[in-house]
């Protein structure tokens, strides 16, 4: 079984590999209906999805209001929801198939409720048929967080004390879970693009800060790995650095001891 440590080391070259390419990564996000207390059993409608390039910054989103606009118009969305929500994810469908080879990294998008998997279930529903991205592609960087940093690595709701603990990532239109679900039975529909616009943005930023080892969390090495024996000798050999020091350490302790002996 892989310890604690070895799984943190696999996860930063996993994210180094990811950077070494930042053109072929992409970071999603979307907004949805609230999917807490859903009586009749259906899944949340879509409202806006966003992807990001890593490397450029360039995005492309898809949204309820952009199709309106093209189709009919704004002030018709709540009358056509079903028929706009289903041209915005073909497009969005479309997209992911022409960017299937890329890695595309996310904040917990992985049940039904929330993910990949509910957008597909949502486009079937509309009677759509989604193209289907394999597992190998998908990043997900909150899981990621805990493999780097531990459970304990920030308080919940994670995403946004971690934003707060960074407080110079920009933070400008985000809204919460609650908020959305808010703006959502508002009809406020450009509120929620420009929310999940900025969270792209916030993702990326978390991104490169954990691949270039700046981000701020409250992880502490002696709680995440309590100075196990195992983990020593583990970290020894995975840091050439320590393995040095220690080589250094053990060299002068012999040339130290050699007089007392002889």
């Amino acid at each position: 079984m892989r310890s604690r440590l070895s799984r943190r080391k696999e996860e930063f070259e996993r994210i180094d590999r990811v950077m070494e390419h930042p053109e072929d990564a992409l970071v999603i996000h979307y907004s949805c209906e609230s999917f807490y207390d859903r009586k009749d059993g259906k899944t949340p409608r879509v409202t806006s999805i966003a992807v990001r390039n890593l490397k450029s910054g360039q995005t492309n989103s898809f949204s309820i209001h952009k199709i309106a606009e093209q189709k009919t118009s704004v002030g018709t969305i709540y009358g056509h929801y079903n028929q706009l929500e289903k041209e915005m994810l073909k497009e969005y469908f479309e997209y992911l198939k022409e960017n299937q080879g890329k890695t595309w990294i996310h904040w917990n998008m992985r049940d039904i409720n929330y993910g990949f998997s509910a957008l597909e279930h949502r486009f079937k529903a509309l009677k759509g048929t989604p193209f289907l991205l394999i597992e190998v592609k998908k990043f997900d960087l909150s899981k990621a967080m805990v493999s780097l940093y531990g459970i304990e690595y920030i308080e919940h709701p994670r995403l946004t004390k971690l934003i707060k603990k960074n407080n110079d990532i920009t933070s400008k239109d985000f809204l919460t879970g609650e908020e959305e679900a808010d703006a959502f039975e508002n009809k406020e529909y450009v509120k929620l693009h420009q929310s999940t616009l900025r969270k792209v943005d916030i993702l990326a930023n978390i991104f490169e800060r954990i691949a270039d080892r700046t981000i701020k969390t409250n992880f502490k090495w002696y709680k995440a790995y309590r100075w196990h024996p195992k983990v020593l000798v583990e970290l020894i050999k995975q840091n050439s650095i320590i393995s040095f020091l220690v080589l250094v350490g053990s060299l002068w302790w012999i040339v130290e001891a050699m007089p007392r002996i002889m």
